[in-house]
């Protein structure tokens, strides 16, 4: 095959190319946010006029949404659990109806979106707004400037006054959702209520911090988007570490047909937080789930908390009648120090968490297995789309 040279001024043109296409992910990206968060608001509109259309309609709100669930599910999946439609109804009656309209409508193209304090929606915010009508998306999308992640994480501020100074500022200063996560969590509208130096605080805010940056192809990775556009949404944070769970996959099933595959990089969401779950079996003998996540770093305390987190949604949420409490098992992957370990509390006896151990194949025989495969995977010099062969 013949070298490729390089004309001149190839730098120029590369780097202007590149520039583009970035742009046009990010821009698609915000599009794709826009129009979501704006469908979002409109569902929660037509659930909240629903309701308001008299006393009989009123009482079956909880059915209501009960009923919206399971259809919207069947047709199109995921996202339109009880949980997000009601997220819906309650982004609705937070980001009020009458900017919204008016703006949609051309009447005002000046109002803001504003919030509604108690919560409730007066009857004249709803003006020339019927039930099965929709208002022009394209239109309305322009009205929700953030994407709804962040929509998300503001709905979770109780306090009206500091979700109002969030949003103001994730708009002032381009923060991520990460940004926004971080600020809330610290507790930043408290502490700048408090400082005597609020410009110098707000100054600070504005600078972001190395792992707040969201690349496009890490926002078109997020759960809602995904679920939105009906998109596979299996990845890994690395090709090594999807190599590795294929691997594990390939080998819980080589060691007898007990494991029955069931799902990889299976999400959950808890709250307004997502995590996903590396692997998922049911062991036909045990009759019990069997929850795998890998780490890429040496075992903590952390990741003992995590796996019962996820064993707690499972049997919650998984877990189907006449089967066993679902068993974690948590692998690290750091080099030298590859280890498994069933997560077992929280069984109902000792009894049966000595079946489980008897059943389940020995943590050093996984440990070795994941060794194993790692080494083998850098030894070949570990190329993307490995895991695939």
């Amino acid at each position: 095959m013949s070298k490729l040279t390089t004309p001149a001024g190839y730098g120029d043109i590369h780097t202007g190319i590149v520039d583009l296409l970035e742009a046009a992910r990010g821009m698609a990206v915000r599009s794709i946010n826009a129009l979501m968060t704006a469908s979002y608001w409109e569902i929660g509109r037509r659930i909240v006029e629903f309701e308001q259309g008299g006393e009989g309609r009123a009482k079956y709100g909880e059915s209501l949404i009960a009923r919206l669930a399971e259809d919207l599910t069947q047709r199109f999946g995921r996202g339109f659990s009880r949980q997000n439609l009601q997220q819906m109804r309650a982004f609705y009656l937070a980001w009020s109806a009458e900017g919204i309209c008016q703006t949609v409508s051309g009447i005002s193209p000046s109002t803001q979106i504003g919030q509604t304090v108690s919560g409730e929606l007066p009857r004249r915010q709803l003006v020339n707004v019927t039930i099965g009508k929709s208002l022009d998306l394209s239109k309305l999308a322009e009205r929700f400037p953030l994407p709804w992640s962040a929509y998300v994480r503001l709905l979770s501020v109780r306090n009206v006054a500091a979700r109002s100074f969030y949003e103001t500022e994730t708009l002032r200063c381009g923060w991520s959702v990460r940004q926004l996560n971080r600020q809330i969590g610290s507790q930043f509208y408290e502490r700048i209520a408090l400082s005597k130096n609020k410009a110098a605080m707000l100054k600070k805010a504005e600078r972001a911090e190395r792992h707040d940056v969201i690349s496009p192809e890490e926002a078109i990775k997020d759960p809602f988007v995904l679920e939105f556009l009906a998109l596979k949404d299996e990845y890994s944070e690395s090709d090594l570490e999807d190599a590795l769970i294929q691997r594990l996959a390939d080998f819980l099933l080589e060691l007898g047909d007990d494991f029955a595959f069931l799902g990889r990089q299976r999400q959950l969401r808890i709250d307004d937080v997502w995590f996903r779950v590396d692997l998922v079996f049911f062991h036909r003998r045990l009759r019990c789930l069997v929850i795998v996540d890998l780490k890429a770093g040496r075992f903590s305390y952390t990741d003992a908390g995590q796996m019962h987190l996820y064993l707690n949604y499972a049997r919650e949420h998984w877990m189907k009648p006449g089967e066993n409490p679902p068993v974690g098992l948590i692998l690290c992957a750091d080099k030298g120090a590859a280890e498994a370990h069933y997560a077992l509390d929280g069984l109902p006896n000792k009894v049966m968490a000595a079946e489980y151990q008897t059943m389940l194949p020995d943590e050093k025989l996984i440990a070795e297995a994941l060794e194993r495969s790692r080494r083998e995977l850098e030894d070949c010099d570990f190329k993307p789309g490995l895991a695939a062969r």
